[in-house]
C-alpha cells in the first residue's frame, strides 16, 4: 500500500508577518521558513502507518519554487521514502494545487492521499475536499484519528459537537488534524540520509494542468489596531459609553 503525502513551504509559525509597504503582498525575505504544520502531522502519520506495516511506500510532494525541496528533504527525513517536486513560480490557488496533486496522483496510483487539514499562510481549507472531488474517491476531513484496514480506512473526525467515525473504501483522500498526532523531532543522522533518497522534478506543463490564477488579489492590509478600553464607575455610567458608542 502507498501514501501520498503533500507538503507544502510556508513561513514559520513563530514569525509575525508583515505587509509589504505598498500593499502588494506578504514581506516574506529574509523570514523563516518551514513545513505547514498540518502537513508535518500528515507526514508523520504517514510514517507511524508505515512503522505498523500498515503502508509499504511514502511519496512526498510539495508545489512551488526550487526552496520547496528543502521542504521535501524534512519530508524525508522525518521518514518519507521518496519525493516529488512540480516546480514552478507560479501563485498557486487551492484549485489548481488539487489539480496538480490529482495528476501526480494519477502517475503514482495511491492507496492513501494525506494532507494537512490546511495551510496557515491562506487558512484556505480547500485543497483536500476539491482534490477527493477531482479523484471521485472518498474523503475524511479533519481527521484526529486513522486506522487503516485491508481494504478501507476508518477515520475518526472532529466536529462541531464532538466527533464522528467514517469508513472509507480506499483509495481514499484524507486531511489532518492538531490532535492526531505530535510530528517526531528530527536528527542530524536522519537529516543526512534524506540527501540520498531520490527526488522526482516534474513541472505544471509535463503534467498537462493549467495553474492560472483566477483570483485576483487587489490588495494586502495587516488588521487595524486595536484601541485601548475605557473604564466605567459604574452601571450608569456604561450605559452611557454604550449608547456613546451606538451599541446600544
Amino acid at each position: 500500500m502507498k501514501a501520498l503525502v503533500a507538503v507544502k513551504r510556508v513561513v514559520d509559525y513563530n514569525v509575525k508577518v508583515r505587509v509589504k509597504a505598498d500593499g502588494s503582498d506578504v514581506d516574506i525575505g529574509n523570514v523563516k521558513m518551514a513545513m505547514n504544520p498540518f502537513d508535518e502531522i500528515a507526514v508523520e502519520e504517514a510514517v507511524r502507518l508505515k512503522e505498523a506495516g500498515k503502508i509499504n511506500e511514502i511519496v512526498a510532494v510539495s508545489l512551488g519554487g526550487k526552496k520547496c525541496e528543502d521542504t521535501l528533504r524534512t519530508a524525508l527525513a522525518m521518514g518519507a521514502d521518496r519525493a516529488v517536486h512540480v516546480e514552478t513560480e507560479a501563485v498557486l490557488e487551492p484549485l489548481a494545487v488539487a489539480k496538480l496533486l490529482k495528476a501526480v496522483a494519477d502517475r503514482e496510483q495511491p492507496q492513501i492521499l494525506l494532507l494537512g487539514k490546511q495551510a496557515i499562510d491562506d487558512d484556505a481549507n480547500q485543497t483536500a475536499q476539491m482534490l477527493a472531488a477531482l479523484l471521485n474517491a472518498p474523503q475524511g476531513t479533519f481527521a484526529g484519528k486513522i486506522e487503516l484496514l485491508e481494504n478501507e480506512a476508518v477515520v475518526t473526525r472532529e466536529i462541531d459537537g464532538g466527533s464522528e467515525t467514517l469508513a472509507l473504501k480506499l483509495p481514499a483522500v484524507i486531511s489532518t488534524d492538531l490532535r492526531l498526532n505530535e510530528p517526531r523531532y528530527v536528527k542530524l543522522p536522519q537529516i543526512m540520509q534524506a540527501k540520498k533518497k531520490p527526488l522526482e522534478k516534474l513541472t505544471p506543463e509535463a503534467l498537462n494542468v493549467n495553474t492560472a490564477a483566477r483570483v485576483q488579489a487587489v490588495r494586502y492590509a495587516e488588521p487595524q489596531t486595536r484601541r485601548a478600553g475605557v473604564k466605567a464607575a459604574d452601571a450608569a455610567d456604561l450605559a452611557a459609553k454604550l449608547k456613546a458608542a451606538k451599541v446600544i
